[in-house]
């Protein structure tokens, strides 16, 4: 009779969803437009560096 009752608490556990695995990979996704915001801010961010730097440049020849 142990073993009846061994084998109905294995069957009334909840299975374990969170493991450490599932939570890693769910707190180092992020979401798609997050990554194309950040993507096109550091594109036009560098491409306005790039403008000030080349006025800059331009400006130093001239003078």
């Amino acid at each position: 009779m142990p073993d009846t009752q061994d084998t109905q608490a294995q069957d009334t556990q909840a299975p374990d969803t969170h493991t450490p695995d599932t939570k890693q990979a769910q707190q180092s996704k992020f979401p798609r437009g997050l990554i194309i915001r950040l993507i096109a801010y550091l594109f036009v961010g560098h491409l306005f560096a790039f403008f000030v730097y080349l006025l800059f440049v331009l400006g130093a020849q001239n003078q």
